[in-house]
């Protein structure tokens, strides 16, 4: 979830450089680290059940973005394959939960209408990732609250770094016909920071090698910047600013997740694939 502000999307930064929209989203961002920070730390059912309001939040703004028809129905739908799928990941049935969720994504898809089906479709599967991924990471019990640190420190201090960076150093935009206000500086500037802050969480909480550590949190700040990217070209693609307006300042909780989603489903994948029954354990073991 980022915490810091995005620079703006599909509108050009301020003329001035300067920090005049700061307030408002500094002020949205501490309530949205508390919650998510307490919620780490407790970890269990309050964890999945904040997690999944967030997926479910992603699938009503998504849902709503791409328009279509029934999007309520799509919505509700969307909804309880995300709940399902948590129940049966939690009652280690992760086969039922998967299958299930392939069947309420086809569903949602066809309630979408002509030229909306992939796009509905793939809406609840991106919420899902999302919230799979974070439970998968939180489930390995010693280290599954410091997979979630580490998590928030590169892609909220990825996002610190490029928006200080992007409006300091300025420059070059990085891709302007999707995103109008993000620069090559502040991308940089990001991925480095985010990189030397993943690298030190994981050294000093879970005891890894902090030069590898360093190339895998660089690794997941940038697919974080290229999930922040492949969200604004889906709401270039339907001409939406912002996926909602749920948060002052920031926007819609897509808006506030879409590069906390790679980062967390590249984390979860590398761990799961480096250790099998303790995702957060294999992303350290270095």
């Amino acid at each position: 979830m980022s915490a810091a502000a995005h620079e703006h999307e599909g509108a050009a930064p301020p003329k001035s450089g300067g920090f005049g929209d700061l307030g408002p989203r500094v002020a949205s961002a501490v309530v949205l680290v508390a919650m998510a920070t307490a919620t780490a730390v407790n970890g269990g059912a309050v964890f999945a059940v904040f997690w999944l309001l967030v997926a479910c939040a992603v699938v009503w703004e998504w849902q709503g973005l791409i328009g279509g028809e029934r999007r309520l129905a799509r919505v509700a739908l969307g909804c309880l394959a995300l709940a399902a799928a948590v129940i049966l990941i939690h009652a280690h049935a992760p086969s039922a939960a998967l299958i299930g969720l392939g069947v309420f994504c086809a569903a949602v898809g066809f309630l979408a209408g002509p030229g909306r089906r992939i796009w509905a479709f793939l809406g609840v599967l991106y919420a899902a990732a999302l919230v799979l991924s974070v439970d998968l990471l939180r489930h390995s019990e010693q280290k599954g609250a410091i997979a979630i640190a580490w998590l928030f420190a590169i892609v909220w201090g990825a996002d610190v770094f490029a928006y200080f960076g992007g409006r300091l150093i300025g420059g070059p935009k990085l891709w302007p016909r999707v995103s109008a206000g993000k620069t090559w500086s502040g991308a940089v500037v990001g991925a480095l920071s985010g990189a030397a802050l993943g690298a030190l969480v994981a050294q000093l909480f879970a005891g890894a090698s902090a030069a590898p550590m360093f190339f895998v949190s660089l690794v997941a700040v940038i697919l974080s910047q290229l999930g922040d990217l492949f969200e604004s070209a889906v709401k270039r693609r339907f001409d939406v600013k912002d996926s909602s307006r749920l948060i002052p300042g920031h926007g819609g909780v897509m808006d506030r997740v879409d590069g906390f989603i790679f980062a967390a489903v590249f984390a979860a994948a590398l761990g799961a694939l480096r250790d099998p029954s303790l995702a957060a354990s294999g992303l350290f073991s270095w």
